[in-house]
């Protein structure tokens, strides 16, 4: 059985092979790369490279020939659904026999702007007949190091997403039941994987307790969200990025329940107290 990892080389991806390594020889194991530079340090380590670029479905057909399972890490915003499109067509054509997706939580009830491109891409996979998982991951606890890393040096944790919850956990945990699908566990063609919603006010109370530090905790109008993140060294474009998220934060978009994660992992989430310790360390 042969198993490849897209977007190997991001932070999701490089998660993902650590925990396939733990279940399937490495021999077996293959990483898509947009070079061979890119992919050096990976098959230095002893990881099978296949090169290939969403945007180039001939290369894509490549790269996937002769495998049999395949986690499909979504691409960036932008020309996703045509490059989505290239992944999916070139897969079926390939003969991949699965196909693990990283899709939006809730992504067939969403009306946020980033859930439009997945639940494309869910069709086009079901339109194939593939076997699949479609790994509807809420929001990874990372994201919010820049909100985090404000509180932390300027003493202010700003948000504007009023009293919206999300279901935060930890990119490793999502990438772990990824890695999981793809070698074959008995999973749900769609797994909500989200951890218990709360508002920013109690991420903000967890972080308190991780690093024992007091600061202001700001529930903002967006252009007070924004100027903490530029004052704190983020460029104005990216803070408008981040205050978009707020908005589906807000709208609800993110608050799923459901006990699929801790089902899927067989054990409990950890806690956001420890998670933040995790990444501050």
């Amino acid at each position: 059985m042969k198993y490849l990892v897209t977007g190997a080389t991001g932070g999701f991806g490089h998660y993902a092979l650590n925990y396939l390594q733990e279940e399937v020889p490495v021999s077996d194991i293959f990483a898509l790369v947009r070079s061979e530079e890119k992919g050096a340090v990976l098959k230095e380590a002893g990881v099978n490279i296949r090169i290939g670029d969403y945007a180039d479905k001939a290369s894509m057909k490549k790269a996937l020939e002769g495998i049999d399972r395949m986690l499909f890490v979504s691409g960036a915003p932008g020309n996703r659904q045509e490059e989505h499109a290239n992944v999916v067509e070139a897969a079926e054509e390939a003969g991949v026999s699965y196909i693990a997706y990283t899709s939006f939580a809730g992504a067939d009830k969403a009306t946020s702007p980033l859930a439009a491109d997945h639940i494309f891409t869910e069709g086009l996979i079901e339109k194939t007949g593939i076997p699949h998982t479609f790994l509807r991951n809420n929001w990874y606890l990372e994201n919010e190091m820049p909100i985090v890393d404000a509180a932390l040096k300027g003493g202010k944790f700003v948000y504007a997403a009023g009293d919206g919850k999300t279901g935060w956990a930890m990119k490793r945990e999502y990438a772990e039941v990824a890695a999981k699908a793809l070698v074959g566990t008995d999973y749900p063609a769609i797994l909500e994987l989200s951890g218990k919603p709360i508002s920013y006010a109690a991420l903000a109370d967890s972080l308190k307790k991780a690093t024992e530090k007091d600061f202001e905790v700001i529930g903002s109008d967006d252009q007070g969200f924004i100027e903490n993140l530029v004052a704190n060294g983020m460029p104005q474009s990216v803070a408008e990025i981040f205050l978009s998220f707020q908005y589906d934060i807000k709208n609800n978009q993110l608050d799923v329940a459901s006990d699929d994660f801790e089902k899927a992992l067989g054990r409990p989430l950890i806690r956001l107290e420890a998670g933040f310790k995790e990444l501050l360390d």
